[in-house]
C-alpha cells in the first residue's frame, strides 16, 4: 500500500514538472466589438386591443419597418397634439415619447402602428392620415 502511495506521488510530481506548451500570440490587434443590447418594448394597457389585433392583423398586411416608422411618426405627432390640447381624453391619456430616427425594431413599430389603427377604428380619431 505504501509503495502505491509513493508511486502515485512520484507520478504526480512528474506530471507537475513537465514543460507546458507555449501559447502563440496573435499578430492581429485586438478589436473591440460593441453590440447594442438595447431592446425596446411597447406595453398597451387597453384590454380590447389584443383581441382586435388578432382579428385584424394578418401577415399579408405586414409592411416594412421603414413604412411603420414613417406612419408612426405621423401618428405620434397627431397623438401628442391631441394630448397637449386636451382633446379625446377618453382615448388619449398620455404623451408618447417616440423618436422617429431611433430604430425600435419592427415588433415595436408594427404594434404601435396597429394600435393607432385600433384607435382610429374604435374612437374615430384621425391619427395616421
Amino acid at each position: 500500500m505504501k509503495t502505491i502511495q509513493i508511486f502515485g506521488l512520484v507520478l504526480l510530481t512528474a506530471f507537475a514538472c513537465t514543460q507546458q506548451k507555449e501559447t502563440t500570440k496573435s499578430q492581429r490587434p485586438a478589436t473591440a466589438i460593441e453590440i447594442d443590447s438595447t431592446e425596446y418594448e411597447i406595453t398597451i394597457i387597453d384590454p380590447d386591443f389584443d383581441t382586435w389585433y388578432l382579428l385584424n392583423f394578418t401577415p399579408v398586411l405586414d409592411m416594412s419597418n421603414e413604412y411603420y416608422r414613417t406612419k408612426n411618426g405621423l401618428g405620434v405627432s397627431n397623438w401628442n397634439q391631441y394630448f397637449t390640447r386636451g382633446r379625446y381624453p377618453d382615448a388619449i391619456g398620455s404623451y408618447i415619447n417616440y423618436i422617429q430616427s431611433e430604430d425600435y425594431g419592427i415588433e415595436v413599430n408594427r404594434k404601435l402602428y396597429w394600435y393607432f389603427k385600433y384607435i382610429e377604428d374604435n374612437y374615430k380619431i384621425r391619427l395616421l392620415r
